[in-house]
């Protein structure tokens, strides 16, 4: 029992186990899967350049990710902490809504849940995140105070524990936004304070929502959610730790949270179980995600950096997903832009943005962006990929220096 005391202990188990049980549950769910014949059939040779064949592979494997997760935070979590039961919230809410949505698919719906829905069920959570962590007692922080000592040192030291709205901002030293700031016009002190909250409730809503849609996006090439997710992860955890951890955060100058030790426990069951996946999901995939998994995957990224007051992070750390999301957004912008003139207008050559390098450029179209002139393997953009997301985690972390 002293061993389950340490977080270090309980987050390694959780790794190991998520691990586990996604490479062994994965293998028996494929199995599952075909016999059932729910496989993925909009796939085939025809939208991979170099034809390799994808038609038949099982879709939904984000039930495997989502067992691998909660079975290790149920057993070796703290379930008293308001994080841990957010993120199994959130975790739980976002797998059944992407189930449903593959349900519909493999039912012969291609389009499968409406957007509305999808998007009702965002807001819904954002929303149950948000005033959670508004009204728990539990979701506090302490900030660091500075004390002057003579000319030459300074000493920073942690406040009391309450009830805040205040995030951190990136690269800039000793200046945390706060979201009650816009309302230091009402005199009111209550209700300034809710006003700050239910900005705060609206930025948590969009986050969420917006990491979501961009991780569903993300998830079009073997591994490249599920390698992206993970690595973010990792540095989730980092981030986590430091503000878990109230010498770390001190010697950094960022907020400690207590409390938070109970995430890094979470993110490693989410990483064990995102690299089991991989097993699987790498190139050629023997098994997607799907929308369980990927609706799930970008809720749990988002609901993360909203408990740990480093949602202002998230366009560094999800730059591929917000890229994702910015060509859907440009692509059909200057499509239609084009429509109206009689013209065939493209920003890329495909969208998403990682379908853009292996697609060849269509007789008749003006495109913005025609490099790269040849048509790149899937292994290597996905690799690419996950190269460029290690590169915005390692500036997420250094952000904690750089200030």
């Amino acid at each position: 029992m002293g061993m389950l005391g340490y977080v270090s202990f309980r987050s390694l188990m959780t790794l190991i186990l998520s691990l586990v049980i996604s490479m062994v549950a994965g293998e028996y769910f494929i199995k599952y899967m075909r016999r059932r014949k729910h496989i993925e059939e909009a796939r085939d040779a025809s939208i991979d350049p170099y034809g390799v064949q994808k038609k038949g592979v099982p879709s939904m494997g984000g039930v495997v990710i989502l067992a691998a997760v909660v079975i290790p935070v149920l057993l070796f979590g703290k379930l008293t902490n308001v994080y841990t039961n957010l993120l199994l919230i959130t975790i739980i809410w976002f797998g059944l809504l992407g189930f449903i949505d593959d349900k519909i698919k493999l039912g012969g719906n291609k389009d499968g849940l409406s957007p509305r829905y999808k998007m009702l069920g965002q807001l819904v959570l954002g929303t149950i995140v948000g005033i959670t962590l508004w009204m728990s007692p539990q979701a506090v922080v302490r900030e660091n105070v500075t004390r002057e000592i003579g000319q030459a040192e300074v000493v920073y030291h942690k406040s009391e524990a309450r009830k805040s709205t205040v995030t951190t901002v990136p690269f800039i030293k000793n200046n945390n936004l706060d979201y009650n700031a816009p309302f230091s016009w009402i005199k009111n002190g209550t209700t300034r304070r809710a006003c700050g909250w239910i900005l705060f409730i609206l930025v948590t809503t969009f986050v969420i929502t917006a990491v979501s849609n961009g991780a569903n996006l993300n998830d079009g090439m073997d591994g490249m959610c599920a390698g992206n997710s993970a690595i973010i992860g990792v540095a989730l955890g980092i981030l986590a730790y430091v503000s878990g951890h109230i010498q770390f955060a001190s010697y950094l100058n960022v907020m400690y949270i207590p409390g938070t030790e109970e995430v890094v426990v979470f993110l490693c069951a989410f990483v064990g179980a995102l690299i089991g996946f991989l097993w699987y999901n790498a190139y050629p995939a023997k098994v997607f995600m799907g929308d369980t998994g990927s609706l799930a995957i970008g809720g749990v990224i988002a609901v993360t950096a909203v408990i740990i007051h480093k949602e202002l992070l998230i366009p560094i750390l999800c730059g591929i997903f917000l890229m994702e999301s910015i060509s859907v957004i440009l692509q059909v912008y200057y499509a239609k832009k084009g429509n109206k003139l009689g013209k065939k207008w493209r920003v890329f050559k495909r969208a998403p943005f990682h379908d853009h390098y292996r697609h060849k450029m269509e007789p008749g179209v003006k495109y913005l962006i025609k490099k790269p002139d040849g048509l790149l393997f899937e292994s290597m953009i996905t690799t690419r990929f996950w190269i460029v997301t290690i590169i915005l985690a390692a500036i997420t972390i250094l952000t904690l220096k750089i200030r």
